[in-house]
């Protein structure tokens, strides 16, 4: 998990989205971070501490001051304490507060006093939020060095339809995921990613296609974008799946020539390439303009060849380095090796889909890594992710060691 082990504090103000602080901290401790929480006076009257308390499994920080008049330093502890400072929901008062140096709260303070990177996500009422003094402090804020989440648009608690929702609770996760766990490695590169499989129409309701999910593919664009890379997603058939936050652009595409004319297009300016997505190797000859019906026993297709993406991407070569997936049923290391050599790649993932936890539609996957130098790496099972953080890291020590040479 991403967040295992790093340590968030969650400030909550009194909005009325306060409630979905608890969705906030449940998420937050599903993914394995440790949460600590502080809420203003006013979100004590919307959602209790005691509910706070049991969600986040730690106490919850209000007054400034115990119940006897020696000072208490808790917002210090708090400041140095955490990894990330999370403020959800944030108001026009938290936010005119901090840009203004204003620390009268233990929220407030605690956020004066902290070197950890600090989220704000504002949730107001439309016109407060366009407020010039809002919008202003906002300015200020991002000066300063703070991040702020962009809210989402529609009904709001006042009964009206304009911008100023608090974003949904997993999009918040997936956010502080992206501040608190990137590791740079990838800084500046541009990496383009090819995700899922492609259709070829055979008439306008049928076509050849595969069993890609297109989750290995996704879990490589979000490692790379936490690598802090500028990645081009383009996906195939794979419309239930969210743009990992941080994508720069996601392009979806349905044929093979298709994602083809994607990937060439940002090519040649790519620092990296990672072809994960399963391509249909065949095409109809002459797709049928409309529906084939059921008239005989047999239908005969004739089939053409598409063109090989990555085979051309390996000719074309200068400075990018390219890796590829081999999705084999037998001899998968022999494979995998040939069509490393053949397409003139950097490394290869080798998989076996017809293991247990390697297949096409799980969360889990089983990798072989090899390398133009010769060298094996076997790895064992893991979930999808884990193997594209393992891709992605080895995919930056490849560029990393291209460049020494060069230099």
């Amino acid at each position: 998990m991403l967040l295992e082990n790093k340590r968030v504090v969650l400030g909550i103000c009194g909005g009325i989205a306060a409630f979905k602080a608890a969705h906030i901290a449940s998420l937050l401790r599903q993914r394995g971070a440790e949460v600590k929480c502080i809420m203003t006076e006013h979100a004590t009257k919307l959602i209790t501490p005691l509910t706070m308390r049991e969600i986040s499994g730690n106490p919850v920080a209000v007054s400034m001051f115990n119940d006897t008049p020696e000072f208490n330093v808790e917002h210090i502890a708090l400041a140095r304490w955490a990894d990330i400072f999370v403020i959800a929901p944030a108001t026009a008062n938290i936010l005119g507060k901090v840009a203004c140096g204003i620390a009268d709260d233990m929220l407030s303070t605690t956020i004066m006093a902290t070197k950890a990177p600090v989220l704000f996500v504002p949730a107001m009422n439309s016109n407060m939020y366009l407020n010039p003094v809002v919008q202003d402090n906002m300015a200020r804020l991002k000066r300063f060095g703070y991040e702020i989440m962009e809210p989402a648009s529609g009904h709001l608690a006042c009964g009206i339809i304009g911008i100023g929702r608090l974003p949904e609770p997993e999009e918040i996760v997936d956010r502080i995921e992206l501040t608190v766990c990137r590791t740079n490695t990838l800084a500046g590169k541009k990496v383009i990613v090819t995700a899922g499989g492609t259709r070829e129409p055979i008439d306008p309701v049928r076509f050849i296609g595969n069993h890609s999910s297109g989750r290995m593919g996704f879990a490589l664009a979000k490692a790379a974008v936490l690598a802090g890379a500028d990645v081009t997603l383009i996906a195939g058939s794979n419309d239930h799946l969210e743009t990992p936050p941080g994508v720069s652009r996601r392009i979806d595409v349905g044929s093979t020539r298709d994602m083809k004319a994607a990937v060439d297009a940002y090519y040649d300016d790519c620092d990296l390439v990672i072809k994960a997505a399963a391509v249909a190797d065949y095409r109809s000859a002459a797709p049928a303009k409309n529906k084939i019906k059921k008239n005989d026993d047999v239908l005969n297709l004739k089939l053409e060849k598409n063109p090989d993406i990555l085979y051309g991407l390996g000719q074309r070569k200068t400075h990018q380095v390219l890796i590829g997936f081999a999705a084999e049923t037998t001899n998968v290391i022999e494979y995998g090796t040939a069509k490393l050599k053949k397409k003139n790649l950097d490394m290869l993932v080798a998989n076996d889909v017809s293991a247990k936890g390697a297949g096409f539609q799980g969360t889990t996957n089983i990798g072989t890594l090899l390398y133009a130098d010769g060298r094996v790496e076997k790895l064992e099972k893991m979930s999808k992710f884990a193997l594209a953080e393992i891709i992605v890291d080895r995919a930056a020590k490849i560029i990393a060691a291209k460049q020494e040479g060069k230099d």
